[in-house]
């Protein structure tokens, strides 16, 4: 065992929030044969939750062999990794590491929180492979939020419908290159072969490479099927044909699509599931913790579950409700007179509060503003961290509606504050856009360097809509909605406007950094158009700065946030 002494982290190496209070991590050296599992240790809170759902799951082999039904759960994961030809038993090496390999139990819950099913995945003890010897390329991308928002205020606007396929088991898919071996997993050891070992030729879960394996495999799949792979983002595939076109988009295992041919969906549906083990999970209801509403004039994106589990996690259930998420004109800083708080807490509250921001740009401001103090964080800091989790207490079921238009033409507003860091005076870049209703991407975001005007700040922020406008033009034009006329991006600063049409470099902005004067070409290449709006009328400023109620319920309904209660035709979430 580790004295006290040795089981307390290096500062130096490693940072509270990797070792909060909920989860610590026990790191032994020793031998070889030495299990080096990880020791994960749960918390009061998370030991009643699961009791009062009366979800046990269990944390060992032994514990779980006494169950009949994960029993079955754990031979149903053995029958797909045989049936899918992952491994072969060989002889054990002399000079080849061999990597152990557990099972893990999950209970699986729809989002009313009923049970699903019990699932108990074998996972290879990855942590134990070197680099060079058992795995090369590990990087495997994934969909952008911002990718799948535009899905799917498109399928909105052309009143398509989203569905869904979820690969079981899908890592098992993934060819090897490399030469890798498993132990044979504990109760499922092959009787007078039990010094053998596995061979893997497809990937198992928990191998650094796995998620690499598994997209080479289905990029080559959708590449021979005729699928063209979009060079702006690299899980969206786009098949057209006469009858019309098939939009894929590609989360790991979770596979999203929409067409505008009930024959090129058919058609899709039936030769992947040929292809792989696949669960037709039907119309797009639930995709990574995101709720979606599907009707026949609007699509609705929401996270209450996640909002309201957010609120149970730090206690704030029944608090009472506040009407923005920050007091009018809130300034933060390092170094603001009060005690420090509990890091490891506070970081906890805002990392969840960013991801909460995947549906709600209402609070990406007070989000993007709490993340600038994740080192040292004070109770002013803390303070203000609760007023946000308040207002999500107040607005659960609000999420962002997207509605069916006549044209998909795309429409982007920027804005910026001044010198709003009271700590370095620079100033805060907001920018968001639309298909003419609902925003699906936007950012704050604080800017490099220190803007000596209001121009200049306003332009470093258009400069930053220019580029993310340029982007999501490849993108539409990837889908089949290529934008003929230039984007609209809309600003409140006239002397901004001047400056990026006006092709001398003053001798006031001769000190810009010169990447952002690229917004001048796209401009004169027809791809953007910097237009004058009033600042009233302004959407991001919602972004840049905390605002009064009135003015931020007024924009926050121009970004297309609305309670499920103001739905056409109602719905429960």
């Amino acid at each position: 065992m580790l004295s006290e002494k040795e089981k307390e982290p290096d500062d130096a190496n490693l940072s509270q929030a990797e070792v909060s209070k909920e989860e610590q991590i026990e790191v032994v050296s020793g031998p070889q044969d030495v299990d080096h599992t990880p020791l994960r240790y749960k918390s009061i809170a998370e030991v009643y939750e699961r009791c009062n759902l009366c979800i046990v799951e269990p944390e060992t082999f032994e514990e779980a062999i006494k169950d009949a039904a994960w029993q079955k759960a754990m031979e149903t994961e053995l029958e797909m990794i045989k049936k899918n030809d992952t491994w072969e038993l060989v002889n054990r090496p002399s000079d080849k590491p061999i990597i152990g390999v557990k099972c893990v139990y999950k209970t699986k819950l729809n989002l009313d929180g009923s049970v699903q099913k019990n699932k108990a995945r074998l996972v290879a003890k990855g942590y134990s492979q070197k680099p060079g010897i058992d795995f090369n390329e590990t990087f495997a991308p994934v969909a952008r939020l911002d990718t799948i928002r535009t899905l799917i205020a498109l399928a909105a606007q052309r009143g398509w419908k989203l569905f869904q396929l979820d690969v079981k088991s899908a890592f098992l898919n993934g060819v090897l290159d490399e030469e890798v071996y498993v132990d044979q997993p504990l109760g499922f050891v092959i009787k007078n072969k039990e010094d053998g070992v596995y061979r893997l030729k497809k990937a198992l879960y928990g191998l650094k490479q796995a998620p690499r394996a598994w997209y080479d495999e289905i990029n080559s799949y959708f590449t021979t099927a005729g699928f063209q792979r979009s060079p702006s983002e690299a899980t969206l595939y786009v098949k057209t044909e006469e009858s019309g076109i098939l939009i894929v988009s590609l989360y790991v295992d979770d596979i999203i699509y929409t067409k505008s041919s009930r024959e090129l969906m058919m058609e899709f549906k039936i030769e992947m599931m040929r292809q792989y083990e696949m669960t037709n999970l039907g119309l797009l209801h639930h995709f990574l913790g995101l709720g979606v509403i599907q009707a026949e004039s609007y699509i609705f994106l929401h996270q209450k579950k996640y909002a309201k589990t957010l609120l149970d996690k730090f206690g704030f259930k029944d608090c009472k409700a506040v009407a923005t998420p920050l007091a009018m004109n809130e300034k933060l800083s390092k170094e603001d007179g009060s005690e420090q708080a509990d890091e490891g807490v506070y970081r906890q509250i805002v990392g969840s509060l960013l991801y909460l921001t995947a549906t709600r740009p209402d609070i990406m401001f007070a989000a993007s503003l709490l993340a600038r103090f994740m080192h040292g964080p004070t109770r002013k800091h803390m303070g203000t961290a609760k007023r946000v989790l308040r207002y999500v207490q107040g607005t659960t079921d609000y999420g962002i509606v997207y509605k069916k238009g006549k044209e998909a033409r795309l429409i982007g507003y920027c804005d910026s504050d001044w010198a709003g860091s009271e700590d370095d005076m620079k100033s805060t870049s907001g920018y968001a856009f639309n298909l003419g209703s609902g925003v699906f991407s936007w950012a704050s975001i604080k800017q490099n360097s220190v803007a000596l005007s209001t121009a200049e700040a306003e332009y470093v922020s258009a400069a930053e809509a220019t580029a993310q406008a340029i982007w999501l033009r490849f993108v539409l034009s990837d889908f089949g909605e290529e934008q003929v006329g230039a984007t609209t991006i809309l600003c409140d600063n006239t002397s901004a406007i001047a400056i990026t049409k006006n092709p001398v470099h003053h001798h006031k902005t001769r000190h810009i950094n010169r990447r952002f004067h690229f917004i001048r070409d796209a401009l004169q290449n027809g791809e953007i158009d910097l237009l004058y709006c009033k600042t009233e009328e302004q959407t991001a400023d919602i972004f840049t700065k905390a605002l009064a109620k009135d003015r931020f319920e007024y924009l926050r309904r121009k970004l297309g946030v609305i309670s499920a209660k103001h739905l056409e035709g109602s719905v429960e979430l």
